[in-house]
This record gives structure tokens, sequence and C-alpha cells, in this order.
């Protein structure tokens, strides 16, 4: 299972749940290499396999070297999590420039995307593969808008939904499941990348349930949605938002 942006939050949390699982996993990161070092050493400690391959997904070119990387490590491909992504500090779109929007889409449309297209050719029956899963990683922002706060980080998630149902249906026949999940309010800390580490705190009461949550809660999401156990299922959405 290659996951990207897995050195930090929901991508550790999964890379480490995955190897529980039995996974041989591909940590991918883009800067912080001692952090993903340390979610490998984690794993390889309680007996798991893991990688930790760098590359960032905003460039073709690393995403070409992950996969040939993985191929020339593993051999084989069955599980890819799109998981990551970026947002930049919280504002209304008349103070966003294009250069953030482009860094912003790079990252969290192209990049999914790319990282898909590799995925297929080695998982699809159509290219001799013996079929696989892709989680992609979206937001409740999908929905919502995020309004006064990041829309162009909601926009690139709501790309990813429209992706997620029609690459579902373009490789139902190949082998290939293609579901995402919609996490919110979370603690992590991409808060703090769009200024507000404590931006969960500050919202917790309008949640229904009262609170955040945590970023194993978006893995147990991920994993089934990657394993047999949701096997007939594709082109389908779980929202982890604590009932928003």
């Amino acid at each position: 299972m290659i996951i990207t942006g897995a050195s930090r939050g929901i991508g550790a949390a999964t890379a480490k749940l995955a190897a529980e699982k039995g996974y041989a996993v591909v940590v991918n990161y883009r800067r912080k290499t001692v952090a993903a070092e340390k979610v490998v050493t984690e794993i390889q400690a309680s007996g798991g396999e893991a990688l930790a391959i760098q590359g960032d997904i905003s460039q073709e070119e690393d995403i070409l070297r992950l996969f040939e990387e993985t191929d020339r490590h593993y051999g084989r491909l069955d599980s890819l999590v799109n998981n990551a992504g970026i947002l930049e500090h919280q504002m209304r779109l008349e103070a966003m420039d294009a250069a953030r929007l482009q860094r912003v889409f790079a990252t969290n449309i192209t990049g999914q995307i790319l990282c898909a297209r590799e995925a297929i050719k080695r998982m699809s029956t159509k290219y001799g593969g013996q079929g696989g899963t892709i989680v992609n990683v979206s937001s409740i922002a999908a929905r919502t808008g995020a309004p006064h706060e990041y829309i162009d980080y909601a926009a690139s998630k709501g790309a990813i939904d429209a992706f997620t149902l029609g690459l579902s249906k373009e490789v139902a026949d190949e082998g290939i499941r293609v579901n995402a999940v919609r996490p919110a309010f979370i603690y992590t800390d991409i808060h703090a990348d769009g200024g507000e580490p404590g931006r969960v705190d500050r919202i917790k009461d309008s949640i229904p349930m009262k609170r955040g949550g945590l970023a194993v809660e978006v893995a147990e999401a991920i994993l089934w949605l990657a394993s047999e156990k949701s096997s007939y299922s594709t082109g389908i959405f779980i929202d982890v938002t604590g009932g928003r």
C-alpha cells in the first residue's frame, strides 16, 4: 500500500493501522524525513513492513519515482491511499493570488489524479494486474465550501469527489475499486498550516458529537474501504465528521 503524505496526521495513522493489518506500507513524504522515518521505525518495531520514500506529489517526476521505487522494492501494488493534501492560511477569495491556487490545486487535484493514474497502470487487469483499491482523502469542505477560510481547498476537494465518482466507474470492470473518505474537525497539525492550530477546539461545540475526531478514526474508515470487507462498494464516500 502506498500512502501519500504519510509522515503525519491521518497519513501516519493510516500507515500504522495498515501495517497492523498485514500491508507492507510505503510511507511517502515531501519534506519531513525524520517524521517519516519515525513512522517506519514504529511499524518495524511492531513487526510490520514499511519503507519511506520522499516525493512531492505536486511534481510529476516525483510521482513517477515514487511508484518506480515501490516497484523495485515490493514488485506489486495492491492499494493506493491518496492522502497528501495542503491548505494555506485562512482568507477570503479576494485576498488569494494565482500562485496560491496553483500550489493548492497542483497537490490536491493534479497530484492525486496522477498518483491514481500510476496505480491503475499497475493494478488494472487490463494491464495484467491483479486488481486493487484506491482510497481518496477528500474533506467535508467539498460539501460546505469552507467560506471565509479556504474556499480554494474546498474547491480542490470538490474536484476529488467528482474524480472519485468518475474513476470508480471507469475502472470498475478492471478489478479496481475507487472510494473516498471525507473527514472534518480532526486533530491534526494541518490546522496550524491554515493559521489556526486550535480550530477544532474553537468549533467543537457546533459538532453534534461535541468533540473533534482522531486521525485513527479516519484511518479505520480508509482501511475498510481498502480491504475486501468493502468488496461490493465503489464510488462511495464515508463522512468522518462527528455528525456534521
